[in-house]
């Protein structure tokens, strides 16, 4: 069986692609997604659907090369945290961000039931303020 770590860590370390269809392939049916708030997505999104339009669609349409690279996991049972840094240009304003993340995961019988974003989120919101 694949520990909690293993499929969060799955879902970070390949190429973008990959990342994606693990994420999908272990959201739980109701899984919730929260953005934190001040974040431009902020709020909590329920299900992939919403998940992949409010956050992911937007992130690959407004951005150019926006990335999040973890340097560190903490796994704690079913929870596991996943800490890095978000790099990006926001394509209206041309500006470049890095900011730092914390995401925390609930699993439950290998799936993820939730996630909670802690972000710098004032580096994000300065790339997409036009001056």
């Amino acid at each position: 069986m694949t520990s909690p770590l293993e499929i969060i860590k799955a879902t970070y370390e390949g190429s973008s692609e990959e990342n994606g269809k693990n994420l999908l392939s272990v959201l739980a049916p109701d899984v919730t997604w929260t953005e934190a708030a001040g974040f431009p997505y902020a709020g909590t999104y329920i299900g992939a659907e919403e998940i992949i339009a409010n956050v992911f669609h937007r992130l690959g349409t407004e951005w150019t090369d926006y990335q999040a690279k973890v340097h560190t996991y903490l796994a704690d049972g079913d929870r596991v945290a996943a800490f890095g840094v978000y790099s990006g240009t926001y394509n209206s304003t041309g500006k470049s961000m890095t900011a730092t993340f914390a995401h925390l995961y609930q699993l439950r019988d290998g799936k993820i039931i939730s996630m909670e974003q802690y972000v710098d989120s004032a580096m994000v919101k300065d790339a997409i303020i036009s001056e």
